[in-house]
């Protein structure tokens, strides 16, 4: 086999082992009738979410970023914008797995034994328990509603929510600002009232 072939099936696998490990994000969107595909936008900080600020300019960013991507400008500063999409996220965690910390780290068993011919002999076995206490699963739900400023009418709202292992890439809040951001906003407006799967 070809080096350039091994090079080709190796970056393949490679590949398609990054995108498996991108969970997938559940997501139920909700609007008027024929919400609004154009203007000038404002991404806010949704009312009650809390003040984290680094995170939140995280999320703000990937959301301003998908608006865009679905036709509406982000509005410039001093100016009033037509819409406002207001955001708010939220990070849970559960644990994962039983816990086994509490088991002892190191166990030792002895066995003997006496054979037909009159052989004796003498086993001894260590186990080590390295498995440490399982990593938490992380949710992480972005919801974003969009408003029309003049008369502050909501005329579309969104849920997103993914679950990754504690420590994988998946749960750093970049990543899963813009996996849900994406999965959320891309294909706006989506039907009105049904939760789908975004792989």
């Amino acid at each position: 086999m070809s080096k350039r072939l091994i090079l080709a099936a190796s970056l393949a696998l490679a590949l398609s082992a990054c995108a498996t490990a991108i969970p997938p994000v559940e997501v139920t969107r909700f609007h008027i009738g024929d919400p609004a595909r154009s203007g000038t936008i404002a991404v806010e900080e949704m009312r009650g979410n809390p003040d984290i600020s680094l995170e939140f300019r995280t999320y703000a960013a990937a959301v301003t970023q998908e608006w865009q991507r679905v036709g509406f400008t982000p509005v410039v500063a001093g100016a009033t914008s037509d819409y406002v999409a207001s955001v708010a996220f939220r990070r849970s965690f559960r644990p994962a797995g039983i816990d086994r910390s509490s088991d002892k780290p190191v166990s030792v068993g002895v066995g003997g034994g006496i054979g037909s011919g009159g052989y004796s002999g003498l086993g001894v076995g260590i186990g080590i328990n390295l498995s440490g206490k399982p990593k938490d699963i992380v949710t992480t739900e972005l919801q974003v509603q969009l408003r029309r400023r003049a008369d502050s009418t909501m005329i579309w709202e969104g849920r997103a929510l993914t679950e990754a292992r504690e420590g994988t890439p998946a749960a750093q809040p970049g990543l899963a600002a813009q996996k849900l951001s994406a999965a959320l906003i891309g294909g706006y407006p989506g039907e009105s009232g049904r939760t789908i799967t975004v792989k």
